[in-house]
């Protein structure tokens, strides 16, 4: 039994004014990245609108597979995409990122977000600028859904999979001692350092994907 408890929702930014003077720039960039399906989302309809096609010698990258599958929709079909763990760091790791020496890199991201992937391809002499093209917004306002739940017996474990829906959480959660009996199963060890910090009990799925989640779910239940 599943209780939903979305702590992100994406949402459309209020003016795409900015967004539009970066996409402009991009015949002149080396290289796209994606950080997510919903940068795919948001981004490639208003840049296709803007630019009418996608300049040939542009290059794209994405964090994952599910991000890449997102872009081949819009007919992006060569994509450089990690091999195991899909994340900033993986994708940093691979040859292409390495040797980036003045090659000019648009990152499609949402407002704010982790700064890793600009900083490290800065680091190694890229040109880092951003396009973002949506917002997170957290769309509850308060965490007695789930404590409810608790007190009816039918809470046994919660899933949570980025960092920023984590710190919603726990701001919900204030000093409630009752989060301390509840599992928490992550998709990242990164998402799993502040609720250890704070004792609480956290499981780290081993792999990307549903069904690794299910496995640390399987796992933390039996």
């Amino acid at each position: 039994q599943v209780i939903l408890f979305p702590l992100i929702a994406i949402s459309p930014l209020q003016d795409y004014t900015a967004f539009e003077r970066q996409v402009v720039k991009l015949s002149h960039f080396d290289w796209a990245i994606f950080i997510s399906t919903n940068a795919v989302q948001q981004g490639m309809p208003r840049l296709l609108n803007q630019l009418g096609q996608v300049p040939a010698r542009l290059r794209f990258a994405a964090i994952g597979p599910t991000t890449a599958a997102e872009l081949k929709k819009f007919g992006i079909d060569d994509t450089l995409v990690p091999d195991n763990r899909f994340d900033s760091e993986s994708l940093l790791a691979l040859p292409e990122m390495q040797n980036i020496h003045s090659q000019k890199v648009m990152i499609f991201r949402g407002e704010g977000g982790r700064e890793v992937l600009a900083d490290t391809l800065k680091s190694r002499g890229a040109h880092v600028e951003f396009a973002e093209c949506y917002r997170r917004i957290n769309p509850q306002t308060d965490i007695e859904l789930l404590d409810v739940q608790r007190r009816m017996g039918k809470l046994d474990a919660i899933v949570v999979t980025s960092s920023e829906a984590m710190r919603h959480l726990l701001q919900f959660a204030g000093d409630a001692e009752w989060l301390a009996s509840i599992p928490l199963c992550v998709n990242h060890e990164r998402v799993a350092d502040q609720p250890r910090q704070m004792g609480l009990r956290v499981a780290v799925a081993g792999a990307s994907g549903d069904a690794a989640m299910l496995n640390c779910l399987t796992a933390t239940l039996s």
